[in-house]
């Protein structure tokens, strides 16, 4: 793209954010009414991914307080992803039978060491953790080490295979006790956000840490790719 160009989609940009900002509601709303204000926002022509970010009265830095896991949602995110699974010889073809685009134990291993990296999630058993170790360096850095919280470490692999295959998703706080999520797709009908919207919501909720006091959901909004975001009642 010429700077021209990039120029010339950045200024359209700007005037159909500038635009939908003077849309936006000015206060929280439920989620169904939050849904419907997503669809009042100028949309560009493709179809743009909707997304849920909450705001938590946790402490980043306690250990206790972390919040890490993996939800699925009821009627998908609208794209898939793409799996590798580290298991034994005789797992392997059922790991590739559910959606795994590589499946294997040292050989694998060897060919991400190499430098291949055409996956989104990685799968693991638990006994194969201790050749997956190896690869801390590699994966670690882009949040793609298997861990039994996310539930990408588990004797089933070919069901987490499966899920994650199907869009299920890691969720984890960053350092401003944040939770991010996509929760479809802008083509997908209001029900459908809506019932993912709400799903999400309980989940961050029943996930709450013990040791947290005070207000624990403080903030809760949702945003199409090139929209304002629109805050919920949560």
């Amino acid at each position: 793209m010429s700077t021209m160009t990039k120029k010339k989609v950045s200024r359209r940009f700007s005037r159909r954010m500038t635009a939908s900002l003077e849309k936006r509601p000015a206060n929280p709303m439920s989620p169904v009414e939050a849904v419907k204000a997503l669809r009042g926002f100028k949309a560009p022509k493709f179809d743009q991914t909707v997304n849920v970010v909450v705001n938590l009265g946790i402490d980043p830095k306690a250990a206790d307080q972390a919040l890490r896991g993996s939800i699925a949602m009821p009627h998908g995110i609208g794209r898939s992803a793409r799996v590798v699974c580290f298991c034994q010889s005789d797992k392997a073809a059922a790991a590739k039978a559910a959606g795994a685009v590589e499946a294997g134990g040292e050989e694998l291993v060897a060919r991400i060491e190499g430098g291949w990296m055409e996956f989104d999630v990685a799968v693991a058993s638990p006994d194969m953790m201790r050749v997956v170790s190896k690869l801390g360096k590699v994966l670690g850095p882009k949040g793609l080490m298997p861990s039994p919280k996310a539930g990408t470490v588990t004797p089933n692999v070919a069901d987490a295979v499966r899920e994650y295959a199907a869009g299920k998703q890691e969720y984890r706080n960053d350092d401003g006790g944040n939770v991010h999520c996509v929760i479809g797709k802008m083509s997908f009908g209001d029900d459908k956000l809506v019932a993912n919207l709400e799903h999400f919501i309980a989940v961050i909720q029943k996930a709450r840490p013990a040791s947290v006091k005070g207000m624990y959901l403080k903030k809760c909004v949702i945003s199409a790719a090139m929209s304002p975001g629109v805050q919920v009642v949560a």
